[in-house]
């Protein structure tokens, strides 16, 4: 993995841990590729938690419409905001549980969050990680958290953050969801291919 992705690290574009935060609430069933083409926008509107904290869902929904859920996730930014300020004086912070606890975020924008904005040894398991541990024979669970504990034990705590971005960028190129490519792929003499249809 380091020899295909030497330099990998996350695909959203941000300039603030606050920046993440929305970005990766954001990310959840869209790509990165749709909230990368939002953000600019909204941040130029909303650059920070207190400007946002003053805005209503229907304010934030023009800026993410074309955005998978949208109006759940303007209504989510909108509570996220207003709790940064509430609770964080405006930051967004370093604190696993503090980020949990916040509207719109779970345990993997936490996990996103802390290793990207604070680079805290963290693995958060979206659909490529798990689909990839899974084919590779790394976890058998179907649970993303599941995964996570089973990452956590296979890896140094060193290579957490590393390994969460290169499975992600693998499952995007290369070890695709339907069709993976497995002729291209450097891991097919050793990968078990579980679930892959043999044909």
């Amino acid at each position: 993995m380091r020899e295909l992705y030497p330099d990998a690290r996350t695909e959203l574009e941000f300039r603030t841990p606050f920046e993440l935060l929305v970005a990766t609430v954001l990310s959840a069933q869209a790509t990165d590729v749709s909230v990368n083409a939002a953000t600019p926008a909204l941040f130029a509107a909303y650059p920070d938690a207190a400007a946002m904290s003053l805005a209503e869902p229907e304010d934030i929904e023009p800026y993410i419409r074309r955005i998978g859920l949208y109006r759940a996730k303007a209504k989510n930014l909108a509570r996220l905001a207003r709790q940064l300020m509430e609770r964080h004086g405006g930051e967004v912070p370093d604190d696993f549980d503090a980020v949990v606890a916040l509207a719109g975020a779970g345990r993997k924008t936490a996990n996103v969050v802390l290793s990207n904005a604070y680079g805290r040894p963290a693995i958060a398991v979206d659909t490529h990680v798990g689909r990839l541990s899974r084919r590779l024979g790394l976890s058998t669970q179907q649970d993303p958290d599941k995964v996570e504990v089973d990452l956590m034990r296979l890896f140094p705590e060193g290579d957490w953050i590393f390994l969460h971005h290169a499975l992600i960028l693998h499952g995007r190129r290369i070890c695709l969801a339907r069709r993976p490519l497995c002729e291209q792929c450097l891991m097919a003499s050793f990968c078990p291919k579980v679930g892959v249809d043999p044909r």
